[in-house]
């Protein structure tokens, strides 16, 4: 069973696309072909679906990471940047309207 969990760890990233049901499917498969005990499938498919989670939860970050860099190489402006530019801008229309007002004298 030991060279069947490593076989199915091998697939990597594969895992993180399967659902349940299909390791189960294929979980079931083995044990009726007698590849593996009835009483280890259980345990195979908790954890086959324990490493796909782990596995995603990875490759999420992964993929975030990369995002992150390649905004930050082409100089996109982050969220706060925005933000901080909206401000400055409301700040500079509002000395603008001041200066543009009649004075009351």
């Amino acid at each position: 069973m030991s060279d069947l969990f490593k076989k199915a760890i091998s697939l990597g990233w594969g895992l993180t696309v399967v659902s349940k049901e299909k390791v189960e499917k294929v979980v079931d498969d083995l044990v009726s072909r007698g590849e593996l005990a009835p009483n280890e499938s259980k345990a195979l498919v908790n954890r086959l679906i324990e490493r796909g989670e782990e596995e995603q939860t990875q490759f999420k970050t992964v993929v975030h990471e990369q995002v992150n860099r390649i905004l930050k190489e082409l100089h996109v402006p982050t969220g706060s940047d925005v933000t901080s530019l909206e401000q400055r801008i409301a700040a500079l229309e509002s000395k603008i309207a001041e200066l543009e007002s009649p004075k009351a004298e």
